[in-house]
C-alpha cells in the first residue's frame, strides 16, 4: 500500500501537466459546437430593407464611376474586422473554433449580435466614443474623471439607451464627477477651477452636431454660414454652469457678460442657439433648454454626425471627411440619395438605437467586401475607387487594437471580462505601456496618419514582442507547439492565432519545411519564430 502512495506521489506533478496538455488540446481543437449563438435576433435580422435601401445608394455610385466593386471577403476577414472594431482586437482561437462549427448561412449577422452583446462592446466603444466627448487629454484629475465617464458611457451602450437621452444628460447633467458621471462632460472643460464655455461650445457642435464652428469664436466664418454671434450665443448657453463643492451646477444669474475681443469691456450675450430657435423649449435650464434643442427630431444634424462617426469607426475612414465637418443638410426634406440622411432618418425611426445602427452597417454589402481590388494591382484608377468606396478602406489599425491583438494571440482562451483577474490587469497595464509607447492619435483618431520607425521597432524588438512570444506551458505558443497533431496542425492554429486566416499553400509549402522534424524545445523554438514573423507582417497591424 505504502509503495502504491509513494508512486502515487511521484506521479502527481506528471498527472497535473498531462491534465493541463488534454485540457489545452482539447480547447484548441473542440469545435465547441454546443455553444454556438442560436437566437441572438434582437434587431430583427429580417428587416433589411435600410440595408438594402444603402446598398443600391452605392451600387448606383459604382455605376456612374463605371467601377466594378471589390467581391466578398471571406467569412473569417469579416468577423477580425467586427471584433477589431467592436472589442479593439482580434477574436481568439477560441471564438475561431466556435465560429468556424458554425455552417449556417445567417452566421455573421448572429455573431454581430453576439459581440455587441459582450461587455467587450461596451466598454471599447465608449473608450473611442468618449474622445469627441471629452477630449483625449488627462483633464484637471481632481474635478475630472475619465475611468468613472468611460464606466458609464459603457453602461449606457451595453443596456443600449437612446443615444439622444445620454447626450442630454451629458450636457445638462448636475452633480459630482464622480456620482454622477456624465457631468465630466463639463468638468473636461474646466482649468484652474474655470470652466471655459467656448470649449463646450465648440465641442456641443463637434461632437453632437458634426459642425466646425470654433473659428467663429474669433470671428465669422470664412467659408461657411456661421457668424461670431452665434458662437457667442451657443458659448452663452453654458455661462450659468458653474462648478463648486457639490459638482457641476446650474447658478442663478440673469444676464451674462463676456469680454469683447476689440475692445475689451464687458458686453452682455443672451443665451442663444445657431439656427431653429423655435426648437429651444421655454421651460428648464438654459443647458436642459439647450440639449433639447441638439437632440431635436427636427435637428438632423445630430443623427447625422452620429452616423457618420460610426461609419468612420467600423470603416476607419468616415462616410464624410473630416468626420465632424459635414455640411449643411437640406433644410426643408430628407434627401433620399444621401446616404446620411436615409440612414440618419432610420436611425431616429428605429429609437435612435447604437447596437441597431452598427448591425445595420455590418449587415452591408460594402462593410463585407474584400480590400483587395484590381485597381490596386494595376495602379489605374485608384483613387476612384477609394471615392465610390469599391473596396473595404485599407487603415492603419489603432495602438490598442495592436496590443490588444498581441495580447489575445498570447492566449488560447478569450481574454475577456470573464478572465481571471489577474490577466485583466496585466492586460490593463501592458496596454497603457504600449499605447504610451506607441503613441496615442489623440481626440482626431480618424484623421489618416503613417506609421513610424519607432513603432515599427516597439513591435519587432520590445518587451512586448519577446514576452508574448515566448514558448511556455501557459503561452499560445507553447501550447500550440505542445499539441499540434502534425506540422500542418502547428501553422493552421499559429495563423488562426495571430492572423486570423490558414495560410495559403505557399505559405504551408515555405513554412512545413522549418517544422519537418522538429521536436521538444527545436519545435517550441521554431514557433516562437513563426509568432514574431506574423506579429510584424504588415498583415498583421492593418484592418483589410
Amino acid at each position: 500500500m505504502s509503495r502504491l502512495r509513494n508512486l502515487l506521489n511521484a506521479l502527481a506533478p506528471l498527472l497535473v501537466v498531462g491534465g493541463v496538455v488534454v485540457l489545452v488540446a482539447s480547447a484548441a481543437r473542440s469545435p465547441i459546437a454546443d455553444k454556438s449563438p442560436r437566437s441572438l435576433t434582437a434587431f430583427d435580422a429580417a428587416d433589411d430593407s435600410i440595408v438594402c435601401r444603402v446598398d443600391r445608394l452605392i451600387a448606383a455610385r459604382w455605376r456612374e464611376a463605371g467601377i466594378e466593386p471589390a467581391s466578398r471577403a471571406d467569412d473569417l476577414t469579416i468577423l477580425r474586422r467586427l471584433t477589431l472594431v467592436l472589442h479593439g482586437t482580434a477574436p481568439s482561437l477560441e471564438e475561431l473554433r466556435l465560429f468556424e462549427s458554425d455552417r449556417d448561412s445567417d452566421r455573421i449577422e448572429r455573431w454581430t449580435e453576439r459581440i455587441l452583446a459582450d461587455r467587450r462592446y461596451a466598454d471599447y466603444f465608449a473608450r473611442r466614443l468618449s474622445r469627441v466627448f471629452v477630449g483625449a487629454d488627462q483633464g484637471q484629475f481632481v474635478v475630472f474623471r475619465r475611468d468613472r465617464f468611460w464606466t458609464w458611457l459603457g453602461d449606457q451602450l451595453h443596456s443600449d439607451r437612446p443615444y439622444d437621452t445620454l447626450v442630454r444628460d451629458m450636457i445638462s447633467g448636475r452633480g459630482l464627477w464622480t456620482d454622477r458621471p456624465q457631468v465630466n462632460f463639463v468638468a473636461a472643460a474646466v482649468t484652474d477651477n474655470v470652466i471655459d464655455h467656448n470649449k463646450l461650445a465648440g465641442r456641443t457642435a463637434r461632437a453632437f452636431l458634426g459642425q466646425r464652428i470654433d473659428c467663429a469664436q474669433c470671428h465669422n466664418h470664412p467659408f461657411a454660414d456661421w457668424k461670431q454671434t452665434q458662437f457667442s450665443g451657443l458659448a452663452a448657453c453654458f455661462d450659468r454652469v458653474s462648478i463648486s463643492l457639490v459638482g457641476i451646477e446650474d447658478n442663478k444669474k440673469d444676464l451674462d457678460t463676456t469680454a469683447d475681443r476689440m475692445t475689451q469691456g464687458d458686453v452682455t450675450v443672451t443665451p442663444a442657439v445657431p439656427y431653429h430657435p423655435e426648437w429651444m423649449p421655454e421651460q428648464g435650464t438654459t443647458r436642459q433648454r439647450l440639449a433639447a434643442w441638439v437632440t431635436h427630431s427636427d435637428n438632423r444634424r445630430f443623427d447625422r454626425a452620429i452616423v457618420n462617426r460610426v461609419w468612420g469607426l467600423m470603416f476607419g475612414r468616415p462616410w464624410i471627411d473630416p468626420v465632424d465637418d459635414i455640411p449643411n443638410p437640406h433644410e426643408s426634406t430628407v434627401d433620399t440619395n444621401d446616404l446620411l440622411d436615409v440612414l440618419a432618418t432610420d436611425f431616429q425611426t428605429h429609437g435612435r438605437s447604437l447596437k441597431r445602427l452598427i448591425t445595420k452597417i455590418a449587415a452591408m454589402r460594402v462593410f463585407r467586401m474584400s480590400s483587395q481590388h484590381p485597381a490596386f494591382e494595376q495602379g489605374h484608377r485608384v483613387d476612384d475607387v477609394e471615392r465610390v468606396w469599391a473596396a473595404f478602406p485599407v487603415t492603419r489599425l489603432r495602438p490598442e487594437q495592436v496590443i490588444g491583438s498581441m495580447l489575445q494571440a498570447s492566449s488560447i482562451k478569450t481574454l475577456d471580462q470573464n478572465s481571471h483577474w489577474t490577466k485583466r490587469a496585466v492586460r490593463f497595464f501592458k496596454e497603457l505601456d504600449f499605447v504610451k509607447a506607441y503613441g496615442d492619435l489623440g481626440e482626431d483618431e480618424l484623421t489618416e496618419r503613417t506609421g513610424t520607425i519607432a513603432q515599427a521597432l516597439l513591435r519587432m524588438n520590445s518587451e512586448f514582442s519577446s514576452e508574448w512570444t515566448k514558448g511556455t506551458l501557459f503561452s499560445a505558443a507553447g501550447r500550440i507547439s505542445g499539441i499540434a497533431t502534425d506540422d500542418d496542425a502547428c501553422l493552421d492554429l499559429c495563423f488562426l492565432v495571430c492572423l486570423t486566416r490558414h495560410p495559403t499553400d505557399e505559405e504551408r509549402s515555405l513554412l512545413r519545411k522549418q517544422l519537418e522534424g522538429a521536436r521538444g524545445d527545436q519545435r517550441t523554438k521554431i514557433v516562437e519564430d513563426l509568432f514574431w514573423s506574423l506579429f510584424n507582417s504588415p498583415e498583421f497591424s492593418w484592418e483589410y
